[in-house]
């Protein structure tokens, strides 16, 4: 099969269109003939080396670990799917070789969910870790109806899935992000404010009482921030400040999750939740892909199609 590898730790520089074994087939897995493959940071951070402290990563490592695709075979005791089934999913296994930036790729079922009809394969192949990411923060906190919820980076990739999912369940959405992208904010449900200094007193003049919850897709002082305005300082839930937890928060590092990829799925079908697709770029130029993902300016995700 092709697809886009490293032999070593490395760069975009790095990436190479190669052919490589088709992978093994294990039981309780199924055979993936991809579709579209999202680009996520944390991509080219595992190739850079900055996750070997605590993931295993063999070589060559095939990045990628978003994927819609079409089951194409099925292994042992892997009757969840059938050859032919639309799937979409976060493929991330105990270590990281055979990702999604290929033809191919074996998917333990757990991480696999059907394809939402609704999706195209871009927005499906954008739709795993971003949506489970912005979904299992939204759980964790114990988001109910009627409650009011300040999303940090609301405009970006997982922000903007967390804005519509918070608004699905029935939330008050107040959202940060640049001038330039509250309009966008606006079309989701959010009610928009600037980030930066001052940004606590912008909020209590929306939220005279507080907020219940906070969900920090950003860092850079966000969870200090939020516990000033929470009238429960341990509803509040960062994916990037590490010592959240310490601060009597959650730290969440997204789980590969098959009922809560169906439940986006769901939301998706009815009209709840799209995902934006800024850029997308055939398999082979991985590279500038992740050249777009590093500069940071982009609003909606970025997709490889194989």
């Amino acid at each position: 099969m092709k697809a886009i590898a490293l032999e070593q730790y490395g760069s975009s520089d790095d990436l190479r269109l190669m052919d490589l074994p088709d992978p093994k087939v294990a039981p309780g897995e199924v055979l993936v003939r991809v579709k579209a493959a999202g680009v996520n940071p944390v991509d080219w951070k595992l190739a850079a080396g900055y996750l070997d402290p605590i993931m295993e990563v063999r070589f060559p490592l095939i990045s990628g670990w978003d994927v819609a695709g079409v089951v194409e075979r099925a292994g042992f005791d892997a009757g969840e799917f059938a050859v032919g089934d639309e799937v979409f999913g976060y493929v991330r296994k105990d270590w990281a070789q055979n990702g999604a930036y290929a033809e191919l790729v074996s998917a333990p079922v757990r991480t696999l969910a059907r394809k939402p009809a609704a999706l195209t394969w871009e927005q499906a192949a954008g739709a795993p870790l971003a949506g489970l990411t912005a979904y299992q923060s939204i759980k964790r906190v114990g988001l109910g109806k009627g409650e009011t919820v300040l999303i940090h980076a609301a405009a970006g990739g997982v922000g903007s899935l967390g804005v519509q999912i918070a608004v699905a369940f029935g939330a008050r959405v107040i959202g940060t992000a640049s001038e330039r992208n509250h309009g966008f904010l606006r079309e989701l449900g959010a009610e928009p404010v600037a980030y930066g200094d001052g940004l606590a007193d912008r909020v209590r003049e929306l939220a005279p009482d507080g907020v219940d919850a906070a969900l920090d897709f950003v860092g850079d002082g966000a969870v200090d921030v939020s516990q000033q305005l929470l009238k429960e300082r341990e509803r509040v839930a960062s994916i990037t400040d590490g010592e959240a937890a310490a601060k009597g928060g959650h730290y969440v590092w997204v789980r590969p999750d098959a009922a809560d990829l169906a439940a986006l799925a769901d939301l998706a079908d009815a009209g709840r939740l799209t995902v934006r697709v800024e850029h997308t770029l055939p398999l082979a130029e991985a590279a500038q892909a992740w050249r777009l993902s590093q500069a940071g300016h982009t609003r909606g995700k970025i997709v490889l199609t194989v």
